[in-house]
């Protein structure tokens, strides 16, 4: 079926240089064929796609044949999978050729983070001993990427949001940066044919002189030797190698050549003035959709945080901590903290790390919420029940059918689905925790967060796909 998109004769224009460019072809795709679907499966929740071909530049990512209503599958809802377009997975790529879990804990920031999908898969790269942070600039896109990186289920990631230039402070902090800039968004045309009315030249140059600020802004937060990487999803040079030519104007950085395999299709370009190596993903040339992607090297020590010493350290409460213990696993290597009525957890050799966050940055989450003691009970958190710290074994557990999984995502009364026992219970569909309800002698009462309930009553997808 062909798709009604017809370019801006403006905007084909700008890309005839453009590395890579074929105009017959890429018009041809956008018009006659169907954006591909494609998940990537969490490597902690591990999941089988039958029959499904693997995206050759990601670590357990998957092409699907047809587009199941996301919605409506309580393993989307348990974090089993994620939902993410292919040509983004590439980040999994260049983490892995960079990435050396031998140099010790890692400090990862990525900076404009929101819906999640690149901190997901920074999550499933990463080792336990290393710490993500996920920063959204725009407050209202905040709750999705929490939602998200609470499926998830990772302990080690500190959500905040805050604007680029907060993160200068932190001087030398990060060992790796990922900035997927906000852009023009012409890499996107095929799944978002409307979003061409807000192209035009004058926004291309506007998005790169706001790519040039976030990076100059953040700059200072990477170590030396660390790693920044860029991308976007415009096809635009001046957003692309234009930008990797100013970085290595104004700093000492030096690019990184990915190995890629030339069956891919991704074309690789080099910038005009540096010979800056970069990545461009064109949707006639691979199954995907547009981006542009690159790799630097900071070669500079542009001055580190001072010695951390924490002079208010609160007395802990270990009775309390006792109580907890019993939920989670290996309960010895986490630090548990306490933010007004609820406890959290991190990992011990986190806790620095976290403090020195907390002086610089509003933070949304930390590590796990586990929830509220009420005398010697544990009222659990939703954050607990689906990350990979839970303990399964401290809960009774409560199997559904799909239709009860889907009643109960929905926050549904369930008082009617024949189901018994007493006391806080796990939820789960196929073994997958789903969240936690209380089962009473004469009732059930749902404890699945109305602020992310299912609210369709039919099968249709209102999941974004995202990057």
């Amino acid at each position: 079926m062909a798709n009604d998109i017809n370019f801006p004769q403006s905007f084909i224009s700008s890309l005839q240089q453009a590395p890579g460019f074929n105009e017959e072809t890429f018009v041809h795709t956008h018009q006659e064929a169907k954006a591909p679907t494609s998940v990537r499966i969490n490597p902690k929740k591990k999941l089988a796609f039958e029959h499904a071909q693997p995206v050759p530049w990601c670590t357990d990512a998957f092409y699907l044949d047809t587009r199941p209503s996301f919605t409506f599958d309580p393993l989307f809802h348990a974090g089993c999978y994620y939902v993410q377009e292919a040509s983004s997975m590439f980040i999994d790529h260049i983490l892995r050729h960079v990435y050396n879990t031998e140099d010790g804990a890692a400090k990862v920031l990525d900076l404009c983070a929101a819906p999640g999908g690149k901190s997901t898969v920074i999550s499933s790269v990463i080792s336990s001993a290393d710490l993500l942070v996920s920063n959204e600039i725009i407050k209202t896109r905040v709750p999705v990427l929490t939602d998200n990186l609470n499926r998830w289920g990772a302990s080690n990631v500190v959500v905040t949001n805050n604007d680029p230039k907060a993160f200068a402070k932190l001087k030398g902090f990060f060992d790796l940066i990922v900035v997927d800039a906000p852009c023009s968004g012409s890499g996107m045309f095929r799944k978002d044919p409307s979003a061409m009315d807000e192209w035009s030249a004058d926004n291309v140059n506007l998005c790169q002189q706001r790519q040039e600020r976030i990076l100059a802004d953040v700059y200072p937060a990477l170590a030396e030797d660390g790693y920044l990487i860029y991308s976007t999803c415009s096809y635009s040079y001046e957003e692309d190698e234009a930008v990797l030519d100013w970085l290595c104007d104004e700093f000492e950085l030096e690019s990184v050549r990915i190995p890629v395999q030339a069956e891919w299709g991704i074309v690789e370009s080099q910038s005009a003035g540096h010979k800056a190596w970069g990545y461009r993903f064109y949707p006639d040339k691979v199954k995907g959709e547009g981006l542009f992607a690159a790799c630097l090297i900071k070669r500079e020590n542009t001055g580190q945080l001072p010695v951390y010493r924490n002079k208010n350290q609160p007395k802990p409460n270990y009775k309390e901590i006792d109580l907890l213990k019993p939920y989670i696993n290996q309960p010895s290597g986490q630090y548990f903290f306490k933010l007004n009525d609820d406890w959290l957890a991190i990992a011990r050799p986190l806790r620095e790390s976290m403090e020195i966050l907390q002086q610089y940055l509003y933070i949304k989450k930390s590590g796990v919420r586990l929830g509220k003691l009420a005398g010697k009970e544990l009222i659990p958190d939703h954050e607990l029940a689906l990350s990979l710290m839970i303990n399964k074994d401290a809960f009774l557990q409560t199997e559904l059918t799909h239709e009860q999984a889907i009643a109960y995502l929905r926050k549904d009364n369930m008082d009617n689905l024949g189901i018994t026992g007493k006391g806080w219970s796990l939820m789960t569909y196929q073994g997958y925790a789903l969240g936690w309800a209380k089962l009473l002698p004469n009732r059930i009462n749902n404890y699945y967060p109305k602020e992310i309930r299912i609210l369709t009553s039919e099968p249709r997808d209102k999941n974004q796909e995202s990057r």
